[in-house]
């Protein structure tokens, strides 16, 4: 499919009508030169969110400047919540997103006029990593990731967690607090036993920082998305995690994140779009091409696509603004499941 280029065409023709006679000179979104063979779409686009989602981004803007030179776009990297806080503001166009919005994010974005389309775009597997020296652990369960995570979990040391290790302090690396990573992993160990993660881990929101955290120092252990251990395998290892179900010890790579297999670690990946700004060409046309772009661009930078049926529905949905969550239901309430499951016209509540 290609939907974005149609989209683009129409949107200049229409301006161009609406623009005939008038001046020439360059607003947001206006088409000043279609003959040139060089786009003329102009204009800003404030993206904001998720470090985990960020390779994404990045990667279909550059591939966007090449086509649209003139359009202005700022990416960053402050984090899940944090991009929501923009967001509910009106500070941000898109909001990058490691997990679901969460119904105090929907009342916020309520109280601030803000409507916005829920769209799924890749799966990430959220992977522990330890030294390549590290020759002791060689897989972990989910109650030994309590004990070393969770706040109380009486672990400091790696003999703590099993006595054959070594009677050595672990050093611990882990995505900041506005994180979707952080809020996932805790949702994963903690939050049903209302519990909390430790607080004495080393906390950034640059997930490169935490990478070189990892990378030196031989008794370190960190979390972040399956991409950004792809490309750094030189210097870190992953932990094969079991999965409880199975009773089996599953390594995160593009089939056990995509079969579900590598449980519960494996999660969608979002952005949500104010529907305002989709008023704005240069808006329209940006979405309209990271949808586009979205399945192999995941693939290319270390996520996984998602099945076709819930990428269609996303573009469905895209098309038609139609605005809400899936993920918090009618009484505020977040719901849990796979996206599959979720992500279905039944369950849109509108914000």
């Amino acid at each position: 499919m290609n939907i974005y280029r149609t989209r683009t065409a129409l949107c200049i023709a229409m301006l161009s009508l609406l623009l005939g006679g008038c001046d020439s000179s360059s607003t947001p979104g206006e088409a000043t030169s279609p003959a040139s063979g060089e786009s003329s779409l102009t204009g800003e686009i404030k993206i904001n969110g998720s470090s985990t989602v960020l390779p994404i981004a990045n990667a279909v803007k550059e591939q966007f400047d090449a086509e649209f030179p003139n359009v202005d776009i700022t990416v960053g990297g402050a984090g899940t919540g944090n991009g929501f806080n923009e967001f509910a503001e009106k500070t941000i166009d898109i909001s990058d997103a490691s997990r679901p919005i969460k119904p105090g994010e929907v009342a916020a974005c309520r109280e601030g006029g803000v409507a916005f389309v829920e769209l799924p775009i890749a799966y990430d597997g959220l992977t522990l990593v330890v030294h390549p020296d590290n020759d002791w652990v060689e897989q972990l369960t989910i109650d030994q990731l309590k004990q070393i995570f969770v706040a109380g979990g009486g672990v400091d040391k790696w003999s703590d967690v099993d006595p054959s290790w070594p009677d050595r302090e672990i050093k611990i690396f882990a995505p900041g607090v506005g994180s979707g990573t952080y809020d996932y992993f805790h949702e994963v160990l903690a939050k049903e036993d209302k519990r909390q993660l430790r607080e004495d881990m080393t906390l950034n929101e640059d997930d490169n920082v935490l990478v070189q955290g990892v990378a030196g120092n031989k008794d370190s252990i960190g979390f972040f998305g399956v991409a950004y251990y792809e490309e750094n395998q030189d210097k870190l290892r992953p932990v094969p995690v079991v999965n409880p179900e199975l009773n089996e010890a599953i390594v995160p790579n593009k089939e056990t994140i995509a079969s579900g297999q590598y449980a519960p670690f494996s999660r969608p990946l979002f952005i949500y779009v104010n529907a305002e700004s989709l008023n704005k060409a240069q808006v329209q046309t940006f979405v309209e091409y990271f949808l586009e772009k979205a399945p192999e661009t995941a693939e290319r930078v270390g996520y996984v696509r998602l099945p076709e049926p819930v990428l269609s529905r996303a573009i469905e949905n895209f098309e038609a603004v139609k605005t809400g969550t899936h993920f918090v239901d009618a009484q505020g309430n977040s719901r849990s499941g796979s996206v599959t499951e979720i992500f279905t016209e039944d369950n849109l509540v509108s914000s």
